[in-house]
């Protein structure tokens, strides 16, 4: 998987004066967590975070924070302003190279399915799928192939098969499936 570099000052415990003060210069407050370590309060700057939230990609962060060693970690859980969009927090979890990394990876599609060519519509209701393994063994990516999928059939988080990742999702996820149109019923009703 792939790793992002963040840069970050740390921080005291503050008030919301503080917190909006820390906003209106373009930073964003953020929190460091987990392996039985203590919270660590830091800010990045905003336009730094941006290439990390704003793409479907997921990523293991090297945080550097005062300019120290990098710590590994996690996006963990993002709070967004509810009219602007604007990012207001960050939650990161620390993570460590000899155990398990839960973390959500996109799902790429691929091939054409035989129901499309029959003329039924491909919907896709999942981009993504939470997956559980080491971090030396985490994809940046899980493909998921179409081609096999018939009228009326889905593909499942629990079909979903990688060499040394375990599916967190719920199994009875539906990642993606054909529907059959009114096309098709009409010109089986005619035969």
């Amino acid at each position: 998987m792939q790793h992002f570099e963040l840069k970050g000052q740390t921080r005291k415990v503050g008030n919301k004066a503080v917190i909006k003060a820390f906003r209106r210069e373009g930073l964003v407050p953020c929190n460091l967590y987990g392996l039985g370590m203590e919270n660590v309060l830091f800010t990045v700057n905003a336009k730094d975070l941006k290439a990390l939230t704003d793409t479907p990609k997921a990523y293991i962060v090297d945080l550097v924070l005062d300019g120290g060693a990098p710590q590994t970690a996690v996006l963990h859980e993002i709070q967004w302003h509810p009219v602007t969009d604007a990012c207001l927090h960050i939650d990161f979890l620390a993570v460590d190279e000899k155990k398990p990394i839960t973390i959500s990876v996109p799902l790429v599609i691929t091939g054409h399915a035989k129901g499309v060519q029959q003329g039924g519509k491909f919907y896709q209701n999942t981009r993504s799928l939470r997956i559980s393994a080491q971090m030396k063994d985490l994809p940046d990516e899980i493909t998921v192939d179409i081609t096999p999928l018939g009228l009326d059939k889905r593909i499942k988080a629990s079909d979903i098969q990688v060499k040394n990742v375990a599916v967190v999702s719920d199994k009875d996820t539906i990642i993606c499936g054909v529907k059959t149109t009114r096309n098709v019923t009409a010109a089986a009703a005619e035969e």
